[in-house]
């Protein structure tokens, strides 16, 4: 099942994780100049390797759960949490259990 592309004023559907742990691990929903909107699906043991972005991001646990790790910080992401994170910070994310996440990305120029 293909992720629809959002289009202004519209919705769009980001739910459910069923099914859907073959597909990329994260597709975006739209990107404009100034935000970026992901889906993100991480599977049981799945990692994400440390990186960062310039711009301010939130990741919000949408089913399962999430071990995000920045700096010196151990978090737990549980369906219906969501984390807020500075531009700029080294983090990396595994799934505790599949999951699934809506990741927000200011878009710095």
């Amino acid at each position: 099942m293909a992720i629809q592309h959002a289009v202004s004023g519209q919705p769009v559907g980001v739910m459910p994780i069923a099914n859907t742990l073959g597909e990329r691990q994260a597709v975006a929903i739209f990107k404009t100049n100034e935000l970026e909107v992901m889906r993100l699906v991480l599977p049981k043991g799945k990692t994400m390797p440390a990186h960062k972005v310039a711009g301010d991001i939130t990741v919000q646990c949408l089913d399962g759960s999430i071990r995000f790790v920045s700096d010196d910080s151990t978090q737990v992401l549980v369906a219906g949490e969501m984390l807020y994170l500075a531009g700029g910070v080294p983090h990396s994310l595994t799934g505790i259990e599949d999951a699934l996440a809506l990741v927000h990305i200011v878009l710095r120029h």
